[in-house]
């Protein structure tokens, strides 16, 4: 599956992003999907992720309660949504997928990725 991310920018803090990453192909609801993020001199890190029915998700402890992955099986694509920006979140955020019915959290269990999209939010 080939991905593409967009919908990056810079932000205060406080303010909302929405992330979108379009999936090509037909066979889109069998992937787990996956928001990654790589702040400078920092390791890449699962922030969200969502199994292919959208029925389970997962998201790293410091985004819980602002952000929100969600997916559209109909138009291929997954999104997050990211309120109560912080500093912090500063990163490059990349999409991923990966076959399965497990949420893995290493980026080693993903086999597609889309290019980045630079979220910088100032304080």
């Amino acid at each position: 599956v080939q991905l593409q991310a967009f919908g990056g920018g810079l932000v205060q803090a406080g303010n909302s992003l929405r992330l979108s990453c379009a999936a090509s192909g037909r066979t889109f609801s069998t992937y787990i999907m996956g928001w990654f993020r790589q702040a400078p001199g920092k390791g890449r890190e699962l922030v969200a992720a969502i199994t292919g029915s959208g029925g389970s998700t997962y998201y790293v402890d410091s985004v819980k309660g602002r952000f929100t992955i969600s997916r559209d099986n109909v138009k291929n694509t997954v999104y997050l949504q990211m309120n109560s920006l912080k500093p912090e979140d500063t990163a490059v955020y990349y999409c991923a997928a990966r076959r399965g019915f497990r949420i893995l959290t290493d980026i080693g269990g993903y086999d597609s990725w889309g290019q980045g999209t630079q979220v910088t939010v100032s304080s």
